[in-house]
């Protein structure tokens, strides 16, 4: 009953494109999140059905009753992922597998149905073989991909909604910082955090952003472009950021990145850089990180290099990290060479031009 595959995937071409002339403009200066293809792809669930009613479509406004669920309780899950212009003019995913299998964790978090994987992965691929021509040619630019699911039961009660809608849409992305290779600035938030064990941390939901806003507004009051949270028990230990994982690189060449201890969200960009790390013959501990140890470190130099990852940014070096009481630099806000090598692998893989031994890439067209 819950087990659609891609051939019912039913397709309906818009008869209203964004015209060539329109879409080569916006594909020049994409900016990031700023503008929508021409398909969606949705997907309904309820309980007697399962899965159906799959398809491709224009892409249109939800119609929701003023009572429906998720605009009461919060029952939304999402994912952010990639196509890339490959080298031969094809297009390919990037390991669509992990975020199948990662927002079906944050479903279970949210008592929300999941959605079969295979499903999933053939969904976004529908949505990106239909709007191929929205995915960006020039250097670094992406075609960005939203998975996301929303309870969708008329109900203002507080119990698990019994019907969902799962859609996908996609906006073409540049980077996602500005001078990307500068040095992005972090704030250390103490008013603030992000996520409490027991809580909602390793779910990819609304609310976990939501609740990231405030603090990440504090960090821009205070000259910053993002916010690092701490954890919620003792307010020490390095957590992550608003969106993203953070790595810390030695001089002795090692790296260290805060565990997964349901509080992070796990990265499949963390996870990726630790394999090509690895692969360097580098060493990665996931070890808790203080604050203090951040401070010490930064000034005696055992630290050389931080940088933030995920989807959105890939890898971002962080040059300025200021706090109640401190402002520090890490190489002088520069990029560092081991930051700077991983993400060339990284890139060069989900590209095309470099080798996929993994088999991370999954052609689209």
């Amino acid at each position: 009953m819950d087990t659609l595959q891609q051939t019912e995937i039913a397709v309906q071409r818009t008869d209203k494109p964004v015209s060539e002339q329109d879409r080569k403009a916006i594909l020049a200066n994409p900016g990031f999140g700023k503008y929508l293809t021409d398909h969606m792809v949705t997907i309904r669930y309820t309980q007697d059905k399962g899965w159906h009613d799959a398809r491709v479509s224009p892409l249109q406004d939800l119609g929701l009753s003023p009572g429906t669920m998720v605009l009461h309780y919060a029952g939304e899950i999402f994912e952010g992922m990639k196509a890339y212009r490959l080298p031969d003019g094809g297009v390919t995913l990037f390991r669509p597998g992990a975020n199948a299998s990662r927002f079906n964790a944050s479903a279970e978090r949210l008592a929300m149905a999941q959605i079969p994987e295979d499903l999933f992965v053939n969904a976004v691929r529908a949505l990106v073989h239909a709007d191929q021509d929205w995915v960006p040619s020039q250097e670094g630019a992406s075609l960005y991909l939203r998975p996301f699911m929303i309870g969708t039961e008329m109900a203002i009660g507080t119990h698990p909604s019994n019907s969902f809608l799962f859609s996908v849409i996609a906006s073409p992305v540049a980077s996602y910082f500005k001078g990307d290779a500068a040095g992005v600035s972090l704030w250390v938030s103490e008013n603030y955090t992000r996520a409490a064990p027991g809580g909602t941390g390793a779910a990819k939901c609304g609310g976990n952003y939501a609740g990231a806003l405030a603090a990440q507004a504090e960090a821009a009051r205070e000259g910053c472009e993002q916010v690092v949270f701490l954890d919620a028990v003792e307010r020490r230990w390095v957590e992550e950021l608003a969106g993203m994982n953070i790595f810390f690189v030695f001089e002795d060449g090692s790296l260290q990145t805060p565990p997964l201890s349901g509080t992070i969200l796990p990265g499949i960009t963390r996870n990726s850089l630790i394999s090509l790390a690895n692969d360097m013959g580098l060493t990665v501990r996931e070890e808790r990180y203080g604050i203090d140890q951040w401070k010490a470190d930064a000034a005696s130099g055992r630290l050389v290099e931080v940088f933030a990852c995920g989807t959105a940014a890939a890898v971002a070096p962080i040059g300025k990290v200021k706090g109640k009481g401190f402002d520090l630099t890490v190489r002088g806000g520069e990029p560092g060479p081991v930051t700077a090598r991983l993400k060339k692998a990284l890139t060069d893989i989900q590209f095309g031009r470099a080798p996929d031994p993994r088999h991370w890439l999954d052609r689209v067209v």
